[in-house]
């Protein structure tokens, strides 16, 4: 739990400097969007590298961790713009 605990607070962090810093984002909808983009992104990213290394794609669990890091995504940077908008 401490090692999810931990992922997650990184992940945040890392949405919280893109968008304090360098996109200006202060609202949900903005956040939001940008989150969506992060989150695919990343799970792109993730989901090749996890299937080289099992050395096959297994299509359905690719696609429905992509969904999840989507909404997830979506969901937390929306949260991230609110909070930095609330800030300001």
């Amino acid at each position: 739990m401490l090692f999810i605990f931990l992922g997650c607070l990184f992940y945040v962090l890392i949405f919280s400097l893109i968008y304090a810093s360098w996109a200006s984002i202060s609202t949900f909808k903005g956040g939001a969007k940008l989150g969506l983009i992060l989150g695919v992104l990343n799970a792109l990213s993730m989901n090749f590298f996890m299937s080289s290394s099992d050395g096959q794609l297994d299509v359905e669990r690719f696609i429905t961790d992509l969904i999840i890091a989507a909404i997830s995504s979506a969901i937390m940077g929306g949260v991230v713009g609110l909070t930095i908008g609330k800030m300001k």
